[in-house]
């Protein structure tokens, strides 16, 4: 049976961090303004990535240390919640696993097991949310052990597939074995992947096939570009990952 998470037709649009508006001044990605924009847009997914402070609480923040988005060159694990909750006051506002689930509680998340200290925490904070939520993570390590806690817990989320099983996949690909691959995708229910790994070009038509003969989406990472959309689209990729969520729900629409 197809996972809640994936209940209704695709394309699937996944707000990356969020939304930001081009004309919102001082709003960081994975923030709280971020996360309300895409929603106010009319996106019904959202992709985020998620850490832990130095006190052990999960929160959504991309990178491993705070440099990029604050100025700060702290790691993330060094810091506090409430100190962390203090710098972001004024970038949009940081919002930690739990409190995203319980403020957006109509939106699907995509959530990236960026550290194993997330993983446990991050499995016991989706189990009543499950229905909600696919995990990801490029470890399928940490995602393994991220949903056996949320199942442990007592709820079953979706998931997809990290960086092991897409090469597997790719392997099987290039073979044109399908019962490889179904192997390879055994338990995930998406593979979330660039069109290309450097020169090697992932996305195809006879891709995209593969995963769907196995019974996976084919989800595309990060699509700013209407006409690659399109493009991407008429593939037959199920969902767009994309910093322009507000564009992409227009490709869909048919207004751009």
């Amino acid at each position: 049976m197809t996972h809640p998470w994936f209940r209704g037709r695709a394309p699937r649009i996944l707000a990356h961090r969020g939304l930001v508006p081009a004309d919102a001044e001082g709003i960081a990605e994975n923030t709280a303004a971020a996360f309300a924009a895409a929603h106010a847009a009319g996106a019904q997914y959202v992709e985020s990535d998620c850490h832990t402070t130095a006190d052990g609480v999960v929160v959504l923040f991309h990178d491993d240390d705070l440099s990029r988005v604050t100025g700060d060159p702290r790691k993330v694990a060094e810091v506090t919640a409430a100190e962390l909750t203090e710098i972001m006051s004024t970038r949009g506002g940081l919002l930690t696993l739990a409190q995203a689930l319980d403020a957006f509680p109509t939106l699907r998340f995509n959530l990236d097991v960026k550290v194993a200290s997330a993983a446990q925490q991050l499995g016991r904070a989706i189990a009543r949310h499950a229905d909600r939520v696919l995990v990801a993570s490029f470890s399928d390590a940490r995602r393994r052990e991220a949903v056996a806690a949320a199942v442990a817990a007592g709820g079953t989320p979706a998931a997809s597939a990290g960086t092991g099983t897409i090469a597997r996949l790719l392997l099987a690909h290039t073979l044109r074995s399908r019962a490889l691959a179904r192997r390879a995708l055994r338990g995930v229910d998406a593979v979330q992947v660039p069109e290309r790994y450097g020169i090697l070009r992932v996305v195809t038509r006879r891709f995209v096939a593969t995963a769907h003969a196995a019974g996976v989406e084919v989800h595309v990472w990060t699509v700013n570009d209407a006409d690659a959309m399109r493009r991407l689209l008429a593939m037959g990729v199920d969902g767009l990952v994309t910093d322009r969520a507000d564009l992409a729900l227009a490709v869909v629409a048919g207004r751009a």
